[in-house]
């Protein structure tokens, strides 16, 4: 064949290709299977017709386009395949809370969720199966009331199988947000919205979930009664057992627990975790478990002042594993910047303490008042194997305290304000306190 004639060949079959493949839709439409988008009609039965149809078809994704769809009922997601709605990147919707914005109901793509209410352990509204996505849409639950105590409802979202994801999405307010266990690979990227009693729980990871810019605010709702009840019980990011979980540039605000690492029926969790934060948390990190691996937490924000005991840190009695935070910042006014138990180890490096040594006078949305105490500690070290290590403590307070049980600490090259203020009652031989600096 010449060269002449070869080249005419080729670019035919191209062009026949690319005619081809520009018959053939992007996505099926969930409003040629029924579905209508008047905030009324029950669309569960029209939703999973679709999504049962791309299983089968060559194309395997679905597209929701702008309305407001009711759901009476749950979602199952058949293998690779994804639903898309009209949100390139996560929407805002706070105009329930702040009149004159926009609402969830005004604009894009909405999910409204009615079915199973009080009923907290039914089937998610949502399950993800392997290689299933979900992106650009608005899941909110229009009859949980702003002003009480919410009703419990089953998880949002549930990833389950491998390489489940869920992106560019509004959690405006479930019950419970997003329960990530059981599946391999989980990416969860570009969340917003204010989970009620649950943001984010994962367990049962055996291979690398990714979690990254999700931040949960109270967007919907700042009501006294709903939103004390979600400081009393509210947890943002839950991990259980989970080998590699990397998570980069989280943020809450107004828990219980920010972030909370706890031992399941699996095991516990190592990680890194980046950029992370918690604001007005009644304690922004709580380690109950975690593996001798490590969590490395590096380049966090922490801030604890409301609530019973305001603390950002807590490791408990039971640890055992390792927990090491890097360049990390610490403020309130709290009463005590971390309090470490446990025999695993626990490492301060190059972090900053400020606020400490407080208790808040007033209650919730009160002004805030705080009387000062002298017998708090910024670091109330009590056991394990302790480092704290280039830090600066921005107060001229109680600085660190090792307590009898700690087996092993080095308190070195640290800058203080005022005199340096170390107690130390731990009897082991193990100890190094040098190199610290204070303003004397």
């Amino acid at each position: 064949m010449s060269k002449q004639r070869f080249s005419f060949v080729f670019v035919f079959v191209l062009l026949t290709s690319f005619a081809a493949a520009a018959e053939k839709p992007a996505f099926l439409n969930v409003l040629d299977f029924g579905a209508v988008g008047d905030g009324q009609t029950d669309n569960t039965a029209a939703f999973q017709k679709a999504l049962d149809a791309a299983a089968e078809s060559d194309v395997q994704a679905v597209f929701a386009p702008r309305g407001n769809y009711r759901f009476d009922g749950s979602l199952v997601f058949p293998q690779g395949v994804s639903l898309q709605g009209v949100w390139a990147s996560v929407p805002a919707h706070n105009g329930i809370r702040d009149r004159g914005l926009i609402k969830p109901t005004d604009d894009g793509t909405t999910f409204l969720v009615c079915g199973n209410a009080g009923e907290e352990n039914k089937e998610p509204f949502i399950t993800l199966e392997t290689n299933c996505t979900l992106k650009g849409v608005c899941i909110y639950y229009p009859e949980q009331k702003t002003d009480d105590v919410p009703v419990p409802y089953p998880w949002a979202v549930a990833m389950r199988g491998r390489n489940p994801a869920i992106l560019d999405c509004e959690l405006l307010n479930p019950y419970k947000g997003i329960d990530a266990s059981k599946n391999d690979r989980h990416l969860i990227r570009n969340i917003s919205g204010q989970p009620l009693r649950l943001g984010v729980y994962v367990d049962a990871i055996y291979d690398i979930g990714r979690i990254e810019n999700v931040h949960f605010n109270p967007w919907w709702s700042l009501q006294p009664k709903l939103y004390k009840w979600q400081m009393e019980n509210g947890e943002a990011f839950v991990f259980g057992r989970s080998d590699w979980q990397y998570v980069h540039n989280t943020f809450c605000y107004g828990y219980n627990i920010g972030y909370r690492f706890i031992q399941t029926q699996t095991g516990v969790c190592n990680g890194n975790f980046l950029g992370i934060g918690a604001d007005d948390c009644y304690t922004a990190l709580v380690v109950d478990h975690c593996a001798a691996i490590g969590l490395l937490i590096t380049n966090g924000e922490f801030v604890s002042f409301h609530g019973p005991d305001p603390t950002m840190v807590r490791v408990a009695p039971t640890n055992r594993g390792v927990v090491r935070f890097s360049n990390c910042a610490f403020w309130g006014p709290c009463r005590q910047i971390a309090v470490i138990e446990g025999t695993g180890t626990v490492g301060f490096s190059d972090c900053t303490f400020l606020q400490w040594g407080c208790a808040p006078t007033e209650v919730l949305f009160s002004p805030k008042r705080w009387e000062s105490r002298t017998d708090d500690p910024a670091l109330k070290l009590l056991g394990g194997t302790v480092l704290v290590r280039g830090c600066e403590f921005q107060e001229n307070r109680f600085h660190v305290q090792l307590g009898k049980d700690v087996k092993r600490a080095i308190v070195s090259d640290n800058v203080f304000r005022g005199p340096i203020q170390i107690d130390n009652q731990s009897e082991s031989e193990s100890i190094s306190i040098h190199g610290n600096v204070g303003d004397e």
